[in-house]
């Protein structure tokens, strides 16, 4: 079956820098669309970036744009978030999602109906 499993959360002072990683297996991918989500406490579950299959198409929420970057390492069947200058309120619990299908539209892939599977999160918690 399909598994993602996150790691590379952890505490971290305002300023800094965390990588989170997202290691797949059960599914070509190589060819899936993934990203990453993140719920801080008290809130819904909100996007945070998308990368298609080639990496030709990526979207940010405007929140962490120009501040996070999604990539990914095909042979490593691996999703990062590299997320730098992080602020308080980016503390949530991360995970990383696969869509089922590809994604061709222009728009942000922001719905999680278009993602089948989930992995159990990581937390990351900035302190100001």
């Amino acid at each position: 079956q399909v598994q993602l499993v996150e790691s590379g959360g952890g505490l971290v002072q305002a300023g800094g820098s965390l990588r989170l990683s997202c290691a797949t297996s059960g599914r070509s991918f190589s060819h899936s669309d993934m990203a990453w989500f993140r719920q801080a406490p008290g809130k819904g579950r909100e996007f945070v970036a998308a990368m298609i299959w080639s990496g030709a198409n990526t979207w940010y929420a405007d929140s962490v744009k120009d501040r996070f970057t999604i990539s990914r390492d095909n042979a490593k069947n691996t999703l990062y978030l590299q997320m730098n200058s992080l602020k308080s309120e980016d503390t949530a619990v991360y995970y990383c999602a696969l869509m089922g299908g590809n994604y061709y539209g222009a728009a942000a892939p922001i719905l999680e109906a278009l993602y089948n599977w989930w992995g159990q999160g990581t937390q990351v918690t900035v302190s100001s």
